[in-house]
């Protein structure tokens, strides 16, 4: 598929991984993102730059967009020189962000207006999966455009999901994100804990690992969280963004959260400490702070 033109517009920790991934499988990409300079790396490795939105959609049959939150997704599409300037019949537009439905609903119907066709799309995974090609995609909207596009997923990920009708994707990430916030709240909590019971957290990670609760997240957070190395694979103000629309969704369906709605509280509380820009498992500090002998 490399004579398929790509566009790629946001180039953030997962976007620069993406788009880079996409080059090297041999596709044209032409990148946009709002700080300029962003796009330099990539055009080193071979893509173009288009100066606006408009511009990439007007050159690519499919268009994909990895931003980083509600606000951000609506704008690139509706602001002057967005992609709805641009977007026409057979072209494909591809967002990828993590979003509630109702943004997803809103571009949707944009798209579809000007002939378009429309895919959410937003990933299970952070930097490396974004690097290495193993992100979780969870697609949903035009079941065709999701057939064409399908070669793009195989590079970016390991395994598409398609799910039906537009909001089902920003439904099931949300979901996802909304479990994971809550896990690494009560890790963060359980590695307190067994320190400030005088045990050996590397001990606590050991038992972990052996039984039903093995799994990679606690293996690869909990070593960094112990020496409190928050390099940002996943900015913790996007998980409690997450959380946040999570917590709406349950609202509006009347579902009760007490876990999720505890564990968002956390993570506006880092936020309140200025780690919102560090790894969500930066909401570790915030449960030591509050452990014996902070006050």
């Amino acid at each position: 598929m490399a004579d398929m033109e790509v566009g790629f517009l946001g180039l953030g920790i997962m976007g620069k991984a993406m788009a880079l991934n996409l080059l090297r499988n041999g596709f044209k990409v032409t990148v946009w993102n709002r700080t300029p300079s962003r796009c330099e790396e990539l055009v080193e490795h071979g893509a173009s730059a288009g100066e606006t939105p408009a511009a990439v959609v007007k050159k690519c049959k499919y268009t994909v967009a990895m931003l980083s939150d509600p606000a951000a997704a609506l704008s690139v599409v509706f602001d002057e020189d967005g992609v709805l300037a641009q977007i026409t019949q057979g072209k494909g537009y591809i967002d990828m962000s993590t979003v509630d439905a109702e943004t997803s609903f809103k571009i949707n119907s944009a798209i579809k207006e000007k002939g378009g066709d429309f895919l959410e799309a937003p990933v299970s995974g952070s930097k490396k999966p974004a690097e290495d090609g193993q992100l979780i995609i969870l697609a949903a909207g035009d079941k065709e455009l999701y057939e064409e596009v399908e070669p793009i997923f195989d590079v970016l990920g390991k395994k598409s999901f398609f799910l039906g009708a537009v909001g089902n994707g920003a439904k099931m990430k949300l979901v996802v994100n909304m479990i994971m916030g809550g896990m690494i709240n009560a890790f963060a909590e359980g590695l307190v804990l067994a320190e400030s019971s005088g045990l050996s957290q590397r001990t606590l990670l050991d038992v972990l690992d052996l039984g039903a609760m093995s799994n990679p997240m606690f293996r690869m957070k909990g070593p960094a969280m112990m020496s409190s190395n928050h390099a940002p694979n996943f900015p913790l103000k996007h998980q409690q963004k997450d959380m946040r629309l999570a917590l709406a969704l349950g609202d509006e369906l009347a579902v009760p959260m007490p876990v999720a709605a505890a564990a968002n509280e956390s993570f506006k509380k880092a936020r309140s400490l200025g780690l919102g820009d560090e790894d969500f498992s930066a909401v570790y500090e915030v449960l030591k702070a509050l452990g014996p002998g902070s006050v």
